[in-house]
């Protein structure tokens, strides 16, 4: 069955608001990251990973958010089967974020040994991410 593992919250100030999930909420750092489309943290309370991130270019951050955008962004899904879930995403009328997955990279086709997130456009306009392999921190923190 099919895991609420990812949250992806959007924003300015990534130092900021790690420090206030960390703080009020207790959750650990996991990674910092720098990429040419994000900077931010991997926060997790050990079953949930959480995404601070500052998108830096509008192409990942989605049309209709932007890099100025702030507030959740995305949820992720953690699932057995890429393929079956993308059957019942798309009888359901979903349709892949071609724009996102392109500036990512992502692809379904072959094996997969490191996380690959498949994004979908969710029933009111909201990112879903879909991933075989979930996120880091959704297995324990040790």
């Amino acid at each position: 069955m099919p895991q609420i593992k990812h949250i992806a919250i959007a924003t300015q100030n990534a130092d900021e608001t790690a420090k206030f999930y960390k703080e009020v909420f207790g959750l650990q750092e996991i990674a910092k990251l720098d990429s040419d489309n994000a900077s931010g943290y991997y926060l997790s309370d050990g079953n949930i990973n959480m995404a601070v991130l500052n998108f830096k270019n509008d192409q990942v951050a989605g049309s209709e958010y932007g890099t100025g955008f702030s507030g959740i962004h995305h949820i992720g899904f953690e699932v057995e089967s890429l393929e079956e879930i993308a059957k019942k995403l798309e009888s359901a009328g979903s349709s892949t974020r071609d724009e996102i997955n392109q500036a990512l990279g992502v692809g379904m086709p072959g094996n997969r040994h490191s996380n690959v997130e498949v994004k979908y456009s969710g029933p009111n306009g909201e990112i879903i991410d879909v991933s075989e392999t979930g996120w880091v921190g959704t297995r324990g923190l040790e």
